[in-house]
């Protein structure tokens, strides 16, 4: 997973910015110390209010060598079928938080990812953003 933010397509960059933007609306009109679902079901309405293309809750099957697993994982939202955001609401993000949205770049092949941690007092500083360089994109 490495490769500049640069050398992401524009139209992603406008993307990640954007729903950055509307997470931090969600933060800020609700604060931390709600469920996670609360959060997605919000940013979930803000993503389509703002005319993007959003899933909730898009399977993820693992593909290991002749078989197809449907019980892999589930996205929190997927953007534009591009853009992969995990939620959490967490004291501090954790290795096994990364390890799982790399894994889901991976699996699907997507380019973009963001772990959002709610439960935080400055939603900016709970954002990361990971770049998968084997894209398809």
């Amino acid at each position: 997973m490495s490769q500049e933010f640069s050398e992401i397509p524009e139209d992603l960059q406008a993307i990640s910015y954007k729903v950055i933007g509307l997470a931090i609306e969600v933060h800020r009109q609700l604060g931390p110390g709600l469920l996670e679902s609360a959060y997605q079901e919000c940013l979930f309405y803000e993503i389509k209010n703002a005319g993007l293309k959003v899933e909730k809750e898009v399977t993820l099957p693992i593909i290991y060598k002749e078989i197809r697993l449907e019980q892999g994982y589930r996205i929190d939202l997927l953007v534009e079928n591009k853009l992969v955001i995990e939620l959490k609401n967490v004291e501090n993000f954790s290795p096994a938080h990364f390890a799982q949205i790399v894994t889901y770049l991976k699996l699907g092949k997507y380019p973009l990812g963001l772990l959002i941690n709610y439960n935080s007092t400055i939603l900016k500083n709970n954002i990361k953003r990971f770049i998968n360089s084997k894209s398809n994109t």
